[in-house]
């Protein structure tokens, strides 16, 4: 009886291509971490707006500036969020602080990936989200 010895393991052409799926994934973690990082700055300036003494009776413009100023702090781009996505329910008699927006990241050539952001803050009671 003979016993052949087998090769085991990965060959070259499965190196690449693992390589090449890996890459691909690394890429495009490596885009879109900054806008994760400066959603989670939005939330936390939204929810800092949300514990501001009075909050639930300033006017939309002053909420705009303090939010913004706060979104400034937490090195969250200019153009992230634009004044428009700002905006201010009423529900129920409670104040909500609502910012949606969505932000285009070019990735490869003519495809560009689209994420979509909406986060909210009741204003009307304090340390509680919505």
């Amino acid at each position: 009886m003979q016993v052949r010895n087998r090769q085991q393991g990965l060959s070259i052409i499965g190196f690449l291509i693992l390589l090449a799926v890996v890459g691909f994934f690394a890429y495009a973690a490596m885009l879109l971490i900054p806008a994760y990082t400066e959603y989670f700055g939005v939330v936390k300036a939204m929810k800092g707006m949300a514990e501001e003494a009075g909050a639930s009776n300033m006017p939309i413009e002053q909420i705009r500036a303090k939010l913004d100023f706060a979104m400034h702090m937490q090195y969250v781009g200019d153009k992230t969020v634009p004044p428009n996505a700002i905006k201010l329910n009423t529900q129920g008699g409670a104040r909500i602080l609502q910012v949606v927006y969505d932000k285009q990241i070019p990735f490869l050539y003519n495809v560009s990936l689209l994420v979509h952001f909406e986060h909210a803050e009741n204003l009307t009671s304090p340390n509680t989200g919505y």
